[in-house]
């Protein structure tokens, strides 16, 4: 016979308690009993029935802990599990509600819980819509209103957007995986700025599919930012939760997903406007900095008109000094003129003297000791040349030859010879 230790048992009643499927996810409908609260913030108490009792633990958090009441009828979900230290079997509660309680509406909360508990409800997930989409996608049924609805809405606000429809039933026991789908091929193909998921008003039962967890699920993977428009502003899916936005109806997602038109216009009007005057209240601040430099530059150049007065007062000096001396030069011109004119050969011949050259070698004959009897000569007066030939070379020969000439042809009185001048100048007889 074999033994066993207390340890071993309670690891194998905790083992076979939590494997059970039945009793790792289970529904109990019972009354609250000995309920207390720990300092730590848990729930203890019991469910019964007439026959039984089943302990129950809440950890602190937990959803319906803070409406439990002693004596209160209560649906509670949860786990069945073994404490080995106590030896005791617990009910571990996650959720409860009171008794009466639709069904499906514990399955909602059920599964809220669950979903939040994985972080698909985060704020922080949650992505901005683009403000100026280029295609907006919808998923939705392509012959209910809801469609023709977002059509308008776009239309009137901001008709450059283009509109994408990837169409699904939205209700139905099937609706669920249909919507999905629909959702992850419009994500994967559609090349969407933004999603809208939804449908029209109705029951429970109607707005169920987008209750589920796939639906919920093909939210939260999509890539692009989606908006939940699920039935009317009082009704409230899973989708709505993990959705980037919760819009009421879908006419109000297809407002939230783009803006108006006349808005725009009018605050690009407005900002036009105000570029405007601000242009133009620079444009004069810049005219009046510009006017101020350059009046400080006008202050800064020099007074022309009394630089003008002093180029005027110098250029009579220079032109008075100018003059006297073109005077004093043009007097020292006259001067060294006549003192060339007195010098001048020509002139010297004009006034009866004439040069007397050698014309073998053109020397100028300026003694009688250059010539000797026989001698040509060459003598130049103011018209021209004349040849000659030296005679006797003393005075009383010429004097001789002079008084011959005379007696045998008489000639009219001339005067007298001048002596011979310096240079070789003649006077001829």
């Amino acid at each position: 016979m074999a033994v066993y230790t207390v340890s071993q048992v309670s690891a194998h009643i905790k083992e076979s308690l939590e494997s059970d499927p039945l009793l790792m996810d289970l529904w109990v409908v019972g009354e609250v009993s000995g309920l207390r609260t720990s300092s730590a913030g848990h729930t203890y108490f019991g469910l019964k029935d007439r026959e039984s009792l089943l302990r129950c633990v809440m950890f602190k958090g937990q959803q319906g802990a803070d409406l439990l009441a002693e004596g209160d009828s209560i649906s509670a979900h949860g786990r069945i599990t073994f404490y080995t230290r106590g030896g005791t079997t617990d009910f571990m509660v996650d959720l409860a509600m009171p008794e009466g309680v639709g069904e499906l509406a514990l399955e909602l909360e059920r599964l809220k819980q669950k979903l939040a508990a994985e972080g698909l409800f985060e704020t922080s997930r949650k992505r901005q819509l683009p403000r100026f989409p280029k295609k907006v996608g919808v998923v939705t049924s392509a012959t209910g209103a809801v469609f023709h609805d977002i059509q308008n809405v776009l239309g009137r606000r901001y008709p450059l957007v283009e509109l994408v429809l990837s169409p699904t039933v939205v209700q139905g026991p099937d609706a669920a995986p249909k919507i999905a789908a629909a959702l992850e091929l419009l994500d994967r193909e559609g090349g969407c700025d933004v999603i809208i998921v939804g449908r029209g008003g109705g029951s429970q039962e109607d707005l169920w599919p987008f209750n589920e967890e796939v639906v919920a699920r093909a939210i939260y993977a999509c890539k692009t930012p989606v908006v939940s428009a699920v039935g009317h502003e009082t009704d409230e899916t899973i989708a709505d939760y993990v959705a980037d936005v919760r819009a009421p109806t879908p006419s109000a997602a297809a407002e939230l997903v783009v803006p108006d038109a006349y808005v725009l216009r009018r605050d690009l009007t407005a900002a036009a406007a105000k570029f405007y005057r601000l242009s133009m209240d620079q444009n004069a601040r810049r005219r009046s900095e510009v006017a101020a430099v350059q009046r400080l530059m006008e202050r800064g150049l020099p007074d022309t008109q009394d630089l003008r007065r002093r180029v005027d007062d110098v250029g009579r000096v220079v032109q008075s000094a100018s003059s006297r001396l073109l005077l004093e030069s043009k007097r020292q011109v006259d001067g060294l003129s006549q003192r060339l004119r007195a010098l001048d050969p020509v002139a010297t011949l004009g006034r009866g003297f004439s040069i007397v050259q050698l014309p073998d070698t053109w020397q100028v004959v300026s003694s009688v000791k250059q010539v000797s009897e026989g001698d040509a000569l060459e003598i130049t007066v103011t018209d021209g040349s004349l040849q000659a030939v030296a005679g006797p070379g003393n005075a009383g020969a010429a004097q001789r030859q002079k008084a011959k000439t005379q007696k045998a042809k008489p000639q009219a009185a001339k005067p007298k010879a001048k002596s011979a001048q310096p240079g070789g100048m003649a006077r001829l007889l």
